[in-house]
């Protein structure tokens, strides 16, 4: 391929990928609206109106946001290929740092640290601004700065390392680097699993082990009927950010914890509980997680190979607005254009990964309607429906490129078909 052809197949993704995208939005952002006069007949005697127009009014607000963000992004996106950013900022380091390992390692940081620093405005009106208006932010200015701190020296302990190791890979391995690599990488993502709840999430967050001796009794019989083993019920201190309710366990073999938020315990009476966790529980007895797995680390090897392959193309390059080094390594810049461009050929497949994963939302709530009563759960999903001010009327077009979970009204349904 030419490099000209590569700059024009780019350019034609990338208008209809970000059209697509703002169609979507707005589509989306109509249906809501056509739809927040009145509560949806099924819900209407659980939902109360207001509720129903707040979860509308957020939804609608929170996609407006994302259109803006999305042009921005495409926008930084533009600039960092087409029209030269990347290759000034590798010409700049380079001055510097002269060319080699220390080149490469420069560029990959800057980027990040430039695009993190482009975000920022966006993560500051998304969590002071919109989350404030809808009540749901609990987030000092001094505690946003400190996650962000912590994240950034976190990421750096922890990516600086894995990055350095994938460029040496990919310098001195030979042809097969990106299987390597590959090894590397996914030993890396199993090692997550297993160092994140004990040693990264307290870093954020407090965890502490489940008080109430009842609600404990009864999830610990719900996981003895299942054949779950676990390490411990924890609570985190969710509301110390955010009103926004959630429960999951995280780990991996030994290593499982359950884990609640503190605002979904204070909204869910007990037979709730249960009948959440229970469904939870159903992700990890039919092997949606083991499966999940499988699949992130086929497609990582996929992708891991492609780019074994781009990353000796010049066209690969200069279609994207930089010109190779010819005497020294291409490797970070390599990383980064594949990181760059990669959502913008891959976005029309995203509603393949929402069939997959709403199969496994039905299978886990078939589940939980098989070892609790399908209505507890039915209650529970609608007071997080309305405690998280999530829409009950979603595009359905875009819930297909977007939502993981089903619609709420379609959920509900097959719910009760499963416990009839």
């Amino acid at each position: 391929m030419s490099s000209f052809g590569f700059s024009v197949l780019f350019i034609v993704f990338f208008a209809l990928t970000l059209g697509l995208r703002f169609w979507l939005a707005n589509r989306h952002i109509r249906h809501v609206l056509r739809h927040r006069a009145s509560v949806p007949a099924e819900f209407a005697p659980k939902v109360p109106l207001a509720a129903h127009r707040k979860a509308a009014d957020y939804t609608v607000a929170k996609t407006r946001l994302g259109i803006v963000s999305m042009l921005w992004g495409g926008a930084v996106l533009i600039g960092f290929t087409l029209l030269g950013g990347l290759q000034a900022l590798s010409t700049a380091l380079l001055g510097v740092t002269g060319p080699g390992m220390a080149h490469q390692m420069a560029l990959v940081v800057a980027f990040a640290v430039i695009s993190g620093v482009l975000d920022l405005p966006f993560d500051w009106y998304r969590q002071f601004v919109l989350e404030q208006r809808f009540g749901f932010n609990k987030m000092t200015p001094r505690l946003w700065l400190a996650d962000m701190a912590k994240g950034t020296l976190v990421g750096a302990a922890i990516g600086l390392p894995l990055l350095w190791v994938i460029l040496v890979l990919m310098d001195r391995s030979g042809d097969l680097w990106w299987l390597y690599a590959w090894l590397v990488w996914s030993g890396f993502q199993l090692l997550m699993m297993v160092l994140y709840p004990t040693v990264i999430a307290p870093l954020f967050n407090k965890f502490t082990p489940l008080a109430d001796a009842s609600l404990k009794e009864r999830i610990e019989g719900l996981m003895a009927r299942v054949g779950f083993a676990s390490k411990g019920l924890f609570v985190m201190d969710g509301s110390k950010r955010s009103a926004h309710g959630n429960a999951y366990f995280s780990g991996f073999g030994n290593n499982k914890r359950i884990v609640f938020f503190d605002t979904l315990l204070s909204r869910l009476d007990p037979h709730e509980i249960e009948a959440v966790l229970a469904h939870e529980l159903g992700h990890f007895k039919l092997r949606h997680i083991l499966k999940r797995i499988v699949v992130m680390f086929a497609l990582s090897l996929g992708f891991l190979a492609l780019l074994g392959y781009l990353k000796t193309q010049a066209w690969f390059y200069t279609g994207l607005g930089v010109v190779p080094m010819m005497n020294a390594s291409n490797d970070g810049m390599a990383l980064i254009l594949f990181a760059l461009v990669l959502p913008i050929f891959t976005f029309v497949l995203a509603p393949l990964n929402s069939i997959t994963s709403r199969k496994h939302e039905f299978e886990a709530d078939a589940f939980a309607a098989k070892h609790t009563d399908h209505r507890h759960l039915v209650s529970a999903l609608v007071k997080m429906y309305e405690d998280n001010a999530s829409t009950l009327t979603p595009d359905p077009l875009h819930s297909a490129f977007y939502d993981s979970h089903p619609p709420a009204s379609v959920r509900v349904k097959h719910l009760t078909m499963a416990a009839a």
